[in-house]
Formats: structure tokens, sequence, C-alpha cells
């Protein structure tokens, strides 16, 4: 049956899902901090809603679902500082709750493999404050009654977030840390993913969204090279590589994230169960 999810900070992931729901008859209401936004959400057939600056009373009224996609920063998790008690107050008639975390709580295994019952010991910013936004969700869902659920998403990519582009233009890079492994998941398998808990709620239920296959960062550069037929980038050793603070930071942590609770609780077969699968797919529907 369909619902209206109302959809915190709707950007890659959260449209992903919207146009799933759409096709089924579901309305979807989706925030922005950007005006300039609005009128793009509109023509996907969102409801936008400029937030925080606007009010969103009605539409929390109105939902039976939530997506949570906004991220935290130092002073919290900005969706639960600015309306944790309307949320609350609307806990009985929202059926399901999704709250989009990172891999990053994890830290960092040295390559080794994690599960959801893997103990969280976050080394970066990032997964600190993700960590603690989560904490903050859990309370609130144990205090309401609010059927949560937490998705720890791998690294994104899918349609506009593929390596080819940086190939073409030469600008890719190959940085090679010795032991270095990522995990990943294709947009779409996020969608299928979230529908699936959403076709089968299980409030505290905690998910690893990413596929198959977890892979140093500069196979991924070199597959798309090969798929394009362009010449394999020079490697960088990560220790004398000039790179930023931020992109030095993606490094500190090597793991592989299992992913079983997706694929045997809900069902969930993988679109694109490795990194393979999914460039050969971007490179079918955008070849130039």
């Amino acid at each position: 049956m369909a619902g209206t999810l109302l959809s915190f900070g709707h950007g890659y992931s959260a449209q992903a899902l919207a146009c799933l729901l759409r096709a089924k008859g579901w309305r979807i209401i989706g925030t922005t901090r950007k005006e300039e936004k609005l009128g793009r959400l509109a023509k996907t057939g969102i409801d936008p809603v400029l937030w925080p600056g606007g009010d969103v009373s009605e539409p929390l009224k109105n939902a039976t679902h939530l997506l949570i996609s906004a991220g935290p920063d130092e002073a919290g998790d900005p969706v639960l500082n600015a309306l944790k008690d309307e949320i609350a107050a609307i806990a009985s008639h929202i059926a399901w709750v999704g709250y989009l975390s990172t891999t990053g709580v994890y830290g960092d295994h040295g390559g080794g493999w994690v599960d959801e019952t893997t103990p969280l010991t976050p080394t970066t910013k990032r997964g600190q404050l993700r960590l603690d936004a989560e904490a903050a969700w859990q309370a609130l869902a144990r205090d309401a009654d609010l059927p949560l659920h937490i998705f720890r998403l791998a690294g994104i990519y899918g349609p506009g977030r593929g390596p080819f582009a940086k190939v073409r233009a030469g600008t890719a890079r190959r940085i090679i840390k010795p032991g270095q492994v990522f995990s990943r998941i294709h947009v779409d398998d996020i969608a299928q993913v979230l529908i699936a808990s959403i076709r089968n709620p299980d409030p505290g239920a905690i998910y690893n969204v990413c596929d198959d296959d977890p892979a140093p960062p500069e196979d991924i550069i070199g597959y798309a090279a090969e798929l394009l037929g362009l010449p394999l980038p020079a490697a960088e050793n990560f220790e004398t590589a000039d790179m930023t603070p931020m992109a030095r930071s993606f490094y500190a942590e090597s793991k592989g994230v299992r992913n079983e609770r997706i694929t045997d609780e809900l069902g969930v077969v993988l679109k694109y169960p490795n990194y393979r699968a999914g460039l050969r797919a971007l490179l079918t529907e955008q070849p130039g």
C-alpha cells in the first residue's frame, strides 16, 4: 500500500528510493537547504520543502515513513536538534524510519572483515559524528517507540558518480597503499535495500549496505581505464602522494564489510554485486 515518505536531506540516495516509490503511487516530500533546488526537486515529482527555514509541521503530520539523510555536524544531528519533540509526538502513526549512516562507524580493521555486531571504534571525526547521531536516534526510538532502522552505507557510486570522467580527463589517480580495501555500493542497490526494509519493517534493525567485493581503490580506476580502452594511470605511493588532508583521511581505515543481513533477512539480490558489474552498467548507460 502506498504511503507518504518525508525525506530529510533529499539527496542522491534518497532520490533513487523516491523513483521506486513514486512508481508505486507514493507521495514523496523532500527537504533541501537551498532554495535553488526546490524547482529541480519539483520537476522530479517530489513535493519540495525548504528546511531548515521552512515549516515541516504539516509534512510531519502527513508522513507515514521518514528517511533521514541529513548528515550530523559538531552540534549533533540537525533533524533531532530541531524536531525531536515533534517526531516523538507523531511516532504512533509512523510505520518506518530509516537513518542513513556510514560503515565509517566501524573504524579501521586492517583490511579485516566487519559485520553489524563488530564493536564500533571510528577513527575519523566523520565516523564519530555518525556514531553519535546513531546513538541519539536510537535513544529517541526507545523513548518514543519509533520504528527506527539504521543503514550503514559503504562508498556510494552510480550515475554521475563513477570514475569514468576523471579517467577520460586524465586526472584519475591510482594511489597505492598496501593492504587497503574499501567496500562500495551502487545507488540502485541502496534503493532496493530500503524498499525491502519498508516492506518488512524490523524496528531496531541495523544493516550494512555494501556489495560482495571489497577491493583496493586502484583496482577500480584500473578497471575503468580498461573498459574505456585508455592507458592505466600511473601508480602513486600513498606515503609520498600529494593529497589533501580530506583525501588522505579516506585511507585511514581499511576493512571489508559483510552484507549477509540484507541478503538473508531482507531477501535482497544485488543488481551490482561487485564494482565490475556496476562499472560495466554505468558505461552502458552513459557511454559518452
